[in-house]
């Protein structure tokens, strides 16, 4: 494996006193690229999210290296200890536990420091759980994409965060863990119904599971097996669909009641007010306020 990574890789220039951000599997060790086995066995010193998993990999690859621990706890402090070993001209990788770091992983903050003191950081593409998923999402309505990661946790703004991704002619790629994935597909289930939404469960691992569906039928789906609770997810909220909206088809009173409280009210508090005083129905006015939104976001 080593050799064929020389082979491969070897002619490239790897300089010293740089560090090297390296993307590492996210769950499928085979995806691991011969490039980021040629730095790994080129670096002095690995930083790295957690010592016991990248130990593992490196005795995988028949390395050993000195490790330094460089976590969310600790990135300030140990970026110290990463900046002394590149201005004595070390070459020394980051790596975080899975996928490529600094996103949604520790990393960026090392990154900064190391740029801000003029030295050299050099990324090594691989596995990234979030493009991963997109690939097989194949939402054919988005105008690109956006990493929105972990919803807040409190109820109240998470459901804000929901709401305010919903506007957007963007696919949204969100992260959860498996004791928060039924509360959030309930949520998805009552605010936005009608709106596809793809569940990528154990990405490349031997159990990976990967279904699109309305996110309406997403609480009886994930009931059905409580499997479908276990593991790593990653959510593909498909953009919303262009939906031209027929104003006329709204009373003037109901769209104007809908514009006064959308000044002072949350989108989803002032839809439903909006049709509880005008008769309206929800679903149109939603749609308009959406709309409306997404024009005042462009101006």
């Amino acid at each position: 494996m080593r050799d064929a990574a020389a082979a491969a890789a070897g002619g490239q220039q790897y300089p010293a006193s740089t560090l090297y951000v390296v993307a590492t599997p996210i769950g499928n060790l085979a995806d691991l690229t011969l490039r980021a086995i040629q730095v790994l066995s080129l670096v002095d010193a690995v930083a790295c999210e957690d010592t016991r998993v990248t130990g593992g990999l490196l005795r995988h690859l028949g390395l050993d290296k000195p490790l330094v621990a460089l976590h969310q706890h600790n990135e300030h402090a140990a970026s110290g200890q990463v900046l002394e070993r590149l201005r004595a001209g070390q070459r020394v990788a980051y790596v975080s536990d899975a996928g490529t770091p600094a996103i949604s992983d520790p990393g960026a903050v090392l990154v900064a420091a190391v740029a801000q003191q003029g030295l050299r950081v050099f990324p090594v593409p691989g596995a990234s759980s979030a493009v991963t998923a997109l690939s097989v999402a194949g939402d054919v309505q988005a105008d690109g994409f956006v990493f929105s990661g972990f919803l807040p946790t409190k109820a109240g703004e998470r459901r804000e965060a929901l709401l305010a991704l919903a506007a957007s002619p963007r696919a949204q790629v969100l992260f959860e863990a498996p004791h928060r994935i039924n509360a959030l597909t309930d949520l998805l289930a009552e605010l936005l119904p009608e709106r596809r939404v793809t569940v990528c469960r154990e990405l490349t691992k031997q159990f990976e599971a990967v279904n699109t569906m309305l996110a309406v039928d997403l609480p009886a789906w994930m009931q059905a097996d409580a499997m479908r609770a276990r593991g790593e997810f990653v959510l593909v909220l498909h953009a919303a669909p262009s939906v031209a909206v027929d104003e006329a088809a709204l009373p003037p009173a109901a769209t104007r009641a809908l514009l006064v409280l959308m000044r002072e009210l949350p989108l989803k508090q002032a839809v439903s007010l909006a049709a509880e005083l005008s008769g309206s129905p929800r679903n149109a006015l939603y749609e308009h306020a959406l709309a409306l939104k997404k024009a005042g976001d462009q101006v």
